[in-house]
């Protein structure tokens, strides 16, 4: 991905004269773009790395597998959150790893990961370089130099399983790289996040991410079946079977640990064949409420699509104003989509269970194009957020998730922490919503915020984004349902588990990672 900005270069455009109009009707900006900053400009932090450091780290990959190259650490110097974003095109000096490592495989892992707690060097693992909440950022910690280790040379599938369906692969390997890979075999994975195209295997099970037809397939924590992990003290094979009672399941403990306990090098997973056909189909509600209580009707039925998203009144009407701009036609109320994928009778018959009872519970019925337009746009929506950062507007996500019962609670306090938060700030802002994952308990609610930046945007963003946060615990929520923790979450953490459980997290990470290289400033208080 370009340093300064999501994706690649040929993602990125221009805004639209309607969305340049629609920014100046209601922000008060001109829409015409910053000039950016080229990266061979950026100051980076010198290297920390010592003569012997860098003679030890390249007795183990060789001498062409690690980089103290400019280009290499400034891609390496974080993630892609709106704060990333902003800090990267600021001016001054960037902070960024001292070197960048690329293992081939678990055993250089693993020596790096000993040699690196012996020496006192902190290790960042870094996959795809999607994190949205800190999770990369080159933090020393207590140690004078930082590496950053990345996997994409962890990059095979070393085993199909036709009769048990699954797949073996290589931490490093993206999500259309595993695709294609398992493709060959007339398999897939099905695992979508909006980081799909950049995000590694690695990264989706170090983070518990959640891909956009979990709905149908499942988080991919539910996908896993077996993990192999390299930490400072050894290494972990876990997983011999579909299920177990032989104690706590460690994979649950390793999925979700954000590089903090140890390296994920590979993954085996649950796949299936490759869906013969996929059904599409779009609804309208009146309000926010009466779509929400038709998506519980399904999924607790027992009918659930592959994919099926909900929009409130605000994010709907944006697509609206934007229907022109994307050649979608105008929806008006709260706009559904769905889709369903499997058989070709398997999805008639799911699809028309699903449709009569969204019908039922207040649906209107909008045909295939709505959903087919989502679906064509889906990994889309961070090239916009970048366009809007060139024209000083302001636009950052957040996510939860809570049970039915407490679902609108949840809504109304975080849209009102963050309006009111911004507001007080004197920068107005329109607070967008919709349900991204349901569960037969409950669901995810992902927030889009969009406003004019202040003076100083890294700071309004932050009391915003602690407003946010405050009002999530205070109401029950869960402060991250699959953006994971990071550095950015870390100070909920406590409020998430209590402090007997951070305690827990403390003593693993003692026993795998005395020293405290891996990943210092993440996930754990």
């Amino acid at each position: 991905m370009v340093w300064d900005a999501w994706g690649s270069p040929s993602g990125h455009k221009p805004l639209s004269e309607q969305i340049r109009g629609l920014l100046a009707q209601v922000f008060g900006v001109s829409g015409e773009p910053v000039t950016r900053r080229d990266e061979g400009d950026v100051p980076l932090r010198a290297s920390a790395l010592t003569p012997e450091q860098h003679t030890g780290l390249v007795a183990v990959v060789g001498a062409e597998h690690l980089s103290i190259d400019h280009r290499d650490r400034l891609l390496h110097a974080g993630g892609k959150s709106t704060p990333d974003l902003l800090r990267r095109r600021a001016d001054g000096e960037q902070d960024a790893p001292d070197a960048v490592i690329f293992p081939a495989d678990h055993d250089q892992v693993l020596a790096l990961l000993k040699y690196c707690s012996a020496k006192g060097i902190a290790v960042v693992p870094f996959g795809g370089g999607t994190s949205v909440v800190g999770g990369l950022d080159p933090a020393r910690g207590r140690f004078p130099a930082v590496v950053a280790l990345d996997l994409r040379r962890l990059d095979t599938l070393t085993d199909v399983d036709p009769i048990s369906g699954t797949a073996t692969l290589g931490a490093g390997l993206s999500g259309p790289q595993a695709e294609e890979l398992l493709a060959r075999h007339g398999l897939s994975l099905s695992h979508f996040p909006q980081s799909f195209e950049y995000a590694t295997i690695g990264g989706f099970a170090a983070t518990r991410s959640s891909g956009q037809a979990s709905a149908g397939y499942g988080r991919f924590d539910d996908m896993i079946q077996r993990l192999r992990i390299a930490t400072p003290a050894g290494d972990l094979d876990l997983g011999r079977a579909p299920a177990s009672a032989a104690g706590p399941d460690l994979r649950e403990l390793f999925s979700g640990s954000e590089g903090t306990l140890g390296i994920i090098t590979g993954v085996t997973l649950r796949v299936h064949p490759v869906p013969e056909t996929t059904g599409y189909q779009a609804w309208s509600f009146p309000d926010f409420a009466t779509g929400a209580n038709a998506l519980r009707t399904v999924i607790q039925a027992g009918a659930a699509p592959t994919v099926m998203r909900l929009s409130d009144e605000a994010e709907t009407g944006l697509n609206l104003a934007r229907a022109g701009d994307i050649g979608g036609a105008p929806v008006g109320g709260c706009l559904a989509v769905t889709t369903f994928e499997g058989t070709a009778a398997h999805v008639v018959a799911r699809s028309a269970e699903a449709a009569a009872l969204l019908a039922a519970a207040g649906g209107t019925a909008l045909g295939e194009a709505p959903a087919r337009e989502w679906e064509h746009g889906r990994f889309a929506a961070p090239y916009l957020r970048d366009a809007l950062l060139d024209v000083g507007v302001l636009c950052e996500t957040l996510e939860t998730a809570t049970s039915w019962a407490d679902l609108a609670n949840l809504k109304a306090k975080v849209t009102a922490a963050l309006t009111d938060s911004l507001t007080a700030q004197g920068t107005p802002a329109l607070v967008m919503c919709h349900i991204s994952h349901t569960y037969p308990t409950g669901a995810s609610l992902y927030f889009t915020v969009v406003g004019k930046q202040a003076a100083d945007p890294i700071a309004q963003w932050a009391v915003a984004k602690r407003a946010a946060g405050d009002a999530i615990v205070a109401a029950g929520g869960t402060i991250t349902h699959h953006h994971a923790v990071g550095a950015d979450h870390r100070p909920w953490m406590t409020d998430e588990i209590g402090d007997l459980g951070v305690q827990v997290l403390r003593a693993v990470k003692d026993a795998v990672d005395p020293a405290g290289i891996l990943n210092p400033g993440k996930l754990i208080p």
